[in-house]
């Protein structure tokens, strides 16, 4: 059986952390050199704690700008506001299933940033910054594949910058914001399609309940029932998950 990046789901937060705390030396912030030096050897001295420990409570804003999370939370919560459920699945299930499906997608991308930068990193063959550029490039490919270069002239443009010429040059500072706006584009674009059939069946029910003049009748009690069974005969689940997959790897 093929492995895959689910392996490497346990070094995850490690990429993360280290992106965390070299990204700002990497992004020219006052102050940062002071510890962009450091080898894994020294991350348990007192500063090194407390930059880890920083780091920490950073991780989940990492994980939602700089992977395909955005686009897959806000797909699963109109696929859930399409079909009129309110409370079914529960937020804890699609966070759920939007998380793994990023680490599905993210599997090769964190394959490689793990290889190049937080193993030699912990072998102490680098130092933080050293091993941070090495981890982002990887990530950084992957989001400039992912992002439209009109957003990018857009966070430019806001920056007072002009657009970098060659993909070495881009800040994380102003690619990042680039690519929520992409991966926010695409969603929507992925919720309206999954919108419409609902759409036309809450259409067709209201025109039908108004010409037997069941006004009395709420729409949503006959079309919650039909968008379920809908959804389950083309397997609406398997389906979303299959082009949030797709969208993003383009297979």
């Amino acid at each position: 059986m093929k492995k895959t990046g689910f392996r490497y789901l346990p070094h995850l937060a490690k990429i993360m952390a280290l992106l965390v705390v070299a990204l700002p030396a990497m992004a020219a912030v006052p102050g940062a050199s002071e510890w962009s030096t450091m080898k894994a050897g020294q991350m348990g001295s007192p500063v090194g704690m407390f930059v880890m420990l920083t780091a920490l409570s950073f991780l989940m804003f990492m994980l939602i700008a700089m992977t395909t999370f955005t686009r897959n939370i806000v797909v699963l919560s109109m696929v859930r506001q399409a079909l009129g459920l309110q409370q079914t699945p529960p937020n804890l299930v699609l966070l759920l299933l939007a998380f793994f499906l990023t680490v599905f997608v993210m599997s090769p991308t964190l394959e490689r940033s793990y290889e190049a930068g937080v193993k030699p990193f912990l072998a102490n063959q680098m130092t933080l910054e050293e091993a941070g550029k090495a981890s982002w490039t990887p990530l950084r490919d992957f989001m400039v594949h992912q992002t439209r270069e009109a957003d990018l002239a857009l966070v430019h443009d806001m920056a007072g910058k002009p657009l970098p010429a060659t993909v070495d040059e881009l800040s994380p500072v102003n690619l990042v914001p680039a690519f929520m706006l992409s991966e926010l584009r695409l969603a929507f674009q992925i919720g309206f399609v999954i919108f419409l059939p609902f759409l036309v069946i809450d259409l067709v029910v209201s025109s039908i309940l108004m010409s037997l003049g069941m006004i009395m009748v709420p729409p949503v009690t006959i079309s919650l029932p039909l968008k379920i069974m809908l959804f389950l005969m083309i397997d609406g689940w398997g389906l979303v998950a299959q082009v949030l997959v797709r969208s993003a790897t383009g297979s």
